[in-house]
């Protein structure tokens, strides 16, 4: 019996779970080459109710591949997909792991600023992008090292439009060589939620052991061809790219690719194509629940759903699961993983509120300040080892050294495992707030606050105070035509949290400002405390900010 499989979650795993030792060999292209053999006539991508057979898709994915390799796309290249969700991604993704390319992932939102930062941190050579962006590409183009642009949702006449080099070409028959534990498949930029964006370099093997463990999760309750997922979140993101399509591909179910979520459009495209699995994220979830007559849309069909990119609240996961009749697996994952490290197994114990066990072939622990492991239910910081964790952050050796040490990921997260081997995330290190010489996680907090009749979002935060070191604030958002008192905030939290870790003080807002895939960017609401506190720390205040 190996270390990993004396740790405690593994008498946790159902009995439905795969848990062979996981090490792939085939590189992501290969995904869709197998799943072509074998489902060659099975719908792959349903949009806007267009379908595109999984021979149609190989078939567009080898031709777009011969072109690129006819125009001199090399192998280690760096390539951005600027694309929101779209055939035309898949099919380029795909085209580009054939060729050895490395995918560079790209918000089609960002600003001409934002690219350039991504273009020379990674040295993109190449670009796909829609052609709404036109404008944007071309003035950064002229500042950069990229040497040819290829344009998405484009007219067919135009020559770099990806539908008219696709129809144009031939299929790539020669073999790329791929070395899946060395070779960089994508460099996915993590959020900017903490601070200087980097590049986590993913290699064929990481993604693909993730596919594999992401399918072990669910074992033979998930039927290979008989699937079909609900791609709402934004491919470009690693969450969806992984949990969507990629493992989507690897089961030969057909991909139900929704352009932009909106929850009037999405619930009538579930009630026509009945989809299977749906890995969404927390905003989509409450959409959900919030939709008026949601349960007349036939969201029974869903058999699994998984939340990721940020804390799913409580109260959501039970009203979603008593109108739907689904269950929301909770898990945990960070783009330097693949992304997924952890879930609540599909057919074992769930534990609401926790993010599971680890996937198999993952190792966890939690550490103290001085790297000595912790006991069970000790809060402290989780590291991570398994097959998915990154290579490293492209072109940033110091940040490596001080993320990947022996092999573990160092995540920078406060958690806590119990005797069953379920994690629990309490905050981020850096997000923790130290008023008296107490720790207090942000995360605790919000959670008595989602559970307030009237509150539909929360975020507590860090206020320096001259006095105390920090105070808690805590911005809301209320449901639609609530109103509540501060003071009645204020009261209750003091019945549901010791004294310490009551909010000191409270603001209502119409909003919180979160990223594209609905994760809280709390580093906007600190830099809004220290720009109206440039004259220097206050004293600690009882006011509270309306």
């Amino acid at each position: 019996m190996t270390d990993i499989e004396k740790r405690p979650w593994y008498q946790s795993y159902s009995p439905e779970m795969n848990t062979e030792v996981i090490d792939p060999q085939e590189s992501l292209y290969t995904l869709l080459h197998e799943a072509a053999n074998e489902f060659s006539e099975r719908t792959a991508i349903l949009y806007e109710d267009s379908r595109i057979t999984y021979q149609e898709l190989k078939e567009n994915v080898d031709q777009l591949a011969g072109a690129w390799n006819d125009l001199g796309l090399k192998k280690g290249e760096r390539i951005g997909l600027m694309i929101s969700n779209h055939p035309d991604y898949i099919k380029a993704y795909y085209a580009a792991q054939r060729l050895g390319l490395i995918v560079v992932q790209i918000n089609p939102r960002y600003t001409a600023r934002e690219l350039f930062h991504i273009i020379k941190d990674s040295g993109m050579n190449y670009l796909v992008a829609e052609e709404s962006n036109r404008s944007l590409i071309e003035q950064v183009k002229e500042e950069s090292n990229i040497s040819l642009v290829f344009f998405s949702k484009a007219d067919q006449d135009l020559p770099e439009s990806l539908e008219s080099i696709i129809n144009k070409a031939y299929p790539l028959k020669k073999d790329i060589p791929i070395t899946t534990k060395e070779d960089v498949a994508v460099i996915q930029y993590t959020g900017g939620t903490t601070g200087k964006i980097k590049g986590a370099m993913l290699t064929h093997y990481n993604l693909v052991a993730n596919v594999i463990q992401s399918h072990a999760m669910y074992g033979e309750l998930m039927r290979r061809g008989k699937e079909t997922v609900l791609a709402a979140t934004p491919l470009y993101h690693v969450y969806a790219m992984t949990s969507a399509m990629n493992l989507g591909i690897y089961l030969g179910a057909t991909i139900l690719l929704i352009p932009e979520f909106k929850v009037a459009d999405v619930a009538e495209k579930i009630k026509k194509y009945q989809p299977t699995f749906f890995p969404g994220v927390p905003k989509m979830y409450s959409a959900f629940v919030h939709y008026p007559s949601i349960e007349s849309y036939g969201l029974s069909s869903l058999r699994f759903c998984s939340s990721g990119s940020a804390p799913l609240p409580v109260e959501i996961i039970r009203r979603f699961e008593s109108l739907t009749g689904a269950v929301i697996g909770e898990g945990f994952g960070l783009s330097e993983a693949s992304p997924s490290t952890h879930r609540n197994p599909a057919g074992g114990i769930r534990k609401i509120g926790s993010i599971g066990i680890p996937f198999p072939g993952t190792d966890c622990c939690i550490i103290d300040d001085q790297g000595e492991s912790l006991p069970v239910n000790s809060v402290g910081e989780l590291i991570i080892k398994g097959p998915q964790i990154m290579k490293g952050y492209w072109g940033h050796t110091e940040e490596t050294k001080n993320t990947l040490r022996n092999g573990w990921l160092y995540t920078g997260d406060l958690a806590m495992c119990d005797e069953d081997g379920y994690f629990y995330i309490v905050g981020r290190k850096k997000e923790m707030i130290i008023n008296g010489g107490f720790n207090i996680y942000p995360q605790e907090i919000e959670s008595v606050l989602y559970e307030h009749p009237a509150v539909k979002d929360a975020a507590v935060v860090g206020v320096p105070d001259r006095d105390e070191g920090e105070i808690v604030k805590a911005y809301v958002v209320l449901k639609e035509d609530c109103k509540v008192e501060i003071n009645d905030l204020k009261d209750y939290c003091s019945t549901r949290l010791t004294r310490y870790k009551v909010p000191r003080q409270y603001e209502i807002r119409n909003d919180l400002p979160r990223n594209t895939v609905g994760k809280l960017l709390k580093r906007k609401l600190v830099e809004e405390e220290e720009s109206k506190s440039n004259g220097g720390i206050p004293p600690h205040a009882s006011s509270n900010n309306v």
